[in-house]
């Protein structure tokens, strides 16, 4: 649980490192080769607390420095920028569901070291792949020297107020699909019928098939949206994120009426009821994670774009924290309240997502975000 919280934290780390020293390029290098380096050293014991640091530096360098190169592929105004996250987002969520049948089955198979000598060497492709690439990418920021302050102007700084604000309200949101990893593993296991064609499936199966169905409605989200600025006004990132929060309320209300039938009849909580909660999460989620980084990516000034992304992270940090506190309640309430708590924390957060963008949607709104001289 540690470990998950700090990777992240350590992008603001990375982000500072990126825009006052390194860059970004150079910063994503450095964190593909500790990555590389950490998975090689997990292969053995003696090297296991090294391999963890490597891994969480790594990890600080190359998550939040990615989303920022991504974010300034796109001109301010530019409304694919949504798009082009749904996509990085997509291709996350396949090598969720690619790396454990790779690695996994190596390690099953030959050993674990083989295994971690797989992501190792995964990670080094990915490397290759990304510097025969870095022509088709923008250049990096001009580095603000430690002993200066990065010059901005009052739109930048108020912009800045208002990410913040979101900080704590995404981290609401973010608390509801972050317990598929922890209270509801542990209700499904024992509350469902997971029974799949005379065999009772995994509950590790349910993550695989949650990363199936979110890639879909990733997909499904680039899709709809384009379509829909054909015909009509794209809204802005954070109704979108709004009204991803209130469909993921659907999500949580469908394990509460399942928990509820199932404690009326007696019986275990029919897979149906899972299945209604994955897609519909999925559906909402597919246009909270990746539309929130795209609105900081765009928000955020170039001078410290790395670093505001390193930030937006920690609402993750913060929401993997209280998961597992949350997660306390299902031992001490039914799970049909305890379920509907979660379709209130995201239904609270899409509201309040509505009223901000009401309140000061226009500090958040396309406008010149280039650094004052």
């Amino acid at each position: 649980g540690l470990y998950t919280g700090l990777v992240y934290l350590t992008p603001i780390g990375g982000g500072l490192l990126a825009d006052r020293v390194l860059g970004r390029t150079r910063t994503i290098t450095l964190g593909a080769l500790l990555m590389a380096a950490g998975h090689f050293l997990m292969a053995f014991d003696v090297t296991f607390l090294l391999a963890l640091t490597c891994l969480l530096t790594g990890v600080g360098c190359f998550k939040g420095n990615l989303a920022s190169q991504v974010g300034a592929l796109y001109a301010t105004g530019d409304n694919r920028r949504a798009d082009a996250f749904q996509i990085y987002y997509i291709f996350i969520n396949a090598g969720v569901i690619i790396s454990p049948l790779i690695a996994g089955t190596l390690g099953e198979v030959y050993g674990w070291h083989w295994g971690f000598g797989a992501a190792g060497v995964g990670m080094l492709i990915g490397l290759t792949i990304y510097l025969r690439g870095r022509k088709y990418l923008p250049a990096d920021s001009p580095i603000v020297e430690k002993h200066e302050k990065a010059k901005l102007t009052r739109r930048e700084k108020m912009g800045i107020v208002a990410l913040l604000l979101l900080l704590p309200v995404l981290t609401i949101a973010v608390i509801c699909n972050q317990q598929i990893f922890n209270a509801y593993l542990v209700w499904a296991e024992r509350s469902a019928d997971l029974v799949f064609f005379g065999k009772k499936m995994p509950t590790t199966w349910l993550i695989a098939f949650d990363s199936i169905v979110s890639v879909t409605f990733l997909f499904g989200a680039v899709v709809f949206w384009r379509l829909w600025a054909k015909k009509h006004k794209e809204p802005p990132e954070i109704t979108k994120i709004a009204l991803g929060s209130l469909v993921a309320v659907t999500g949580m209300l469908s394990l509460a009426a399942g928990a509820a039938v199932a404690a009326t009849t007696g019986t275990k909580v029919s897979m149906w009821w899972l299945i209604a909660f994955h897609v519909l999460n999925s559906i909402g989620f597919a246009n909270v994670f990746p539309v929130s980084l795209a609105l900081y990516a765009r928000v955020a000034p170039a001078a410290l774009s790395a670093t505001i992304i390193g930030v937006y992270y920690l609402a993750f940090f913060a929401a993997n924290n209280l998961v597992g506190w949350i997660g306390g309640f299902l031992e001490k309430m039914a799970a049909t309240q305890f379920w509907l708590l979660h379709a209130a924390l995201a239904g609270i957060a899409g509201i309040i997502f509505l009223l901000a963008g009401r309140l000061f949607g226009h500090l958040l709104a396309p406008g010149d975000n280039a650094t004052s001289a």
